[in-house]
């Protein structure tokens, strides 16, 4: 079971693009789906939201596209992923009344899930963009 969805996934991709890409000028969203291999309108809804939660900026005009919208070691995949509403939002699970689901899966479950987001938030996309630049 992978831990970050296809979507989640994607939206770290995307931003790291933009990292790796934006330096001269913003990145179009038609490039940016042209290198990840995917239709633009599959994105566009993706980056509004990280333009919305101030990860990327949304530049207007015929050579605009987007930038980051903070440093690159400021943003973590866990910050994108809180982004684009990757993770579940407990409230919206409902567990049985069981002693044993609610007094020792759920606090357990919490405690490896708070364990990855602390992993998540200290990935920043400075740390991948290194990696990235060891491919090249």
């Amino acid at each position: 079971m992978p831990l970050v969805s296809r979507k989640g996934i994607l939206a770290i991709a995307a931003v790291l693009d933009v990292a790796l890409h934006s330096s001269s000028r913003p990145v179009s969203a038609k490039a940016l789906a042209a290198r990840l291999k995917l239709p633009p309108r599959h994105l566009e809804p993706m980056l509004q939201a990280l333009v919305r939660d101030g990860i990327l900026r949304g530049v207007r005009g015929p050579r605009g596209g987007y930038e980051l919208a903070r440093e690159h070691g400021s943003i973590s995949a866990e910050d994108i992923l809180r982004a684009i509403g990757d993770a579940d939002d407990e409230a919206h699970l409902r567990l049985p009344n069981s002693a044993l689901a609610n007094h020792v899966v759920k606090p357990a479950l919490n405690e490896a899930e708070r364990s990855v987001s602390t992993a998540l938030s200290r990935l920043t996309v400075e740390d991948m963009a290194l990696r990235a630049a060891q491919l090249k």
